[in-house]
């Protein structure tokens, strides 16, 4: 049975935040940003170093932005990412996603990236998501599918990684298949207007190859996430090491390529 409050697999290392930060509402939410209108009141659920809740303030520039997140920590972070941004039509607090402390049809758009393949409830999660949601509102959300990443070439260690990493996700209560998931979560959750997409991000350049296998290097021996495996009796210190070489080696191949599929739905609450 899920629990309610999962544990956050990949905690707040450094290497975590190198790619939370490289975050963008077009590399993100594209899917979103199409619905956006200058005055709307928008949810940004696990808004992180809040770098996607600063982009979306700046585009509702007549409205205003609310980045919610479990971890008190980050949000200082965030609120320095908008700072320095010179936003200020947002603002920050503590929350969880299974039980907002918002009263009902709050918000014009209540926004989640990378939160449900987290939580231990998902389809509580989009309940709260459309309560506090206005008729008329939009829901949206986007999450990784693992079990959909690709890349070349082959590599065992890669292979080795994916099992480990969905085996830790799985044991803190989530859900690492998420992408794959969304829609019918959402219709689980009572919710009827659904569209379903989905997007990628592909690293293939030189210097993306050396920035992906970088932060996850460095994350399967330094993070939170490593810690979980090890104290959780999936890996001993040596796979970790040897998982690490494996995406130092698959970043050094001059025509190595990797790809991350997300799921992706915006739902509209009726009016």
């Amino acid at each position: 049975m899920p629990k309610e409050t999962a544990v956050y697999t990949h905690g707040h290392h450094e290497s975590v935040l190198r790619s939370h930060t490289w975050r963008t509402a077009a590399n993100s939410a594209a899917y979103l940003l199409g619905s956006l209108k200058p005055h709307m009141r928008i949810l940004d659920i696990g808004c992180g170093p809040g770098t996607i809740t600063a982009d979306l303030a700046a585009l509702v520039p007549d409205g205003h932005v609310t980045g919610v997140d479990r971890a008190p920590e980050i949000l200082d972070q965030a609120r320095a990412t908008a700072d320095a941004r010179g936003v200020t039509n947002v603002d920050f607090a503590v929350a969880d996603v299974h039980a907002l402390d918002y009263p009902d049809d709050t918000f014009c758009v209540v926004h989640a990236h990378q939160v449900l393949q987290h939580v231990g409830d998902p389809v509580q999660a989009l309940r709260e998501m459309h309560r506090v949601t206005r008729p008329g509102g939009f829901i949206a959300a986007r999450d990784a599918d693992y079990g959909a990443m690709t890349w070349y070439p082959a590599s065992q260690g890669l292979d080795d990684w994916l099992d480990l990493y969905e085996r830790v996700a799985r044991a803190n209560g989530g859900e690492p298949d998420a992408g794959r998931r969304l829609k019918s979560w959402a219709l689980r959750a009572g919710i009827r207007d659904v569209t379903a997409t989905s997007g990628t991000w592909t690293f293939a350049t030189t210097e993306e190859r050396a920035w992906w296998r970088g932060l996850w290097a460095d994350r399967t021996l330094a993070s939170a996430y490593a810690d979980r495996a090890t104290d959780g009796g999936h890996a001993t210190a040596e796979d970790l090491r040897a998982v690490s070489a494996a995406w130092r080696e698959w970043g050094r191949h001059e025509d190595g390529w990797f790809s991350v599929l997300h799921g992706e739905i915006l739902c509209r609450k009726e009016a």
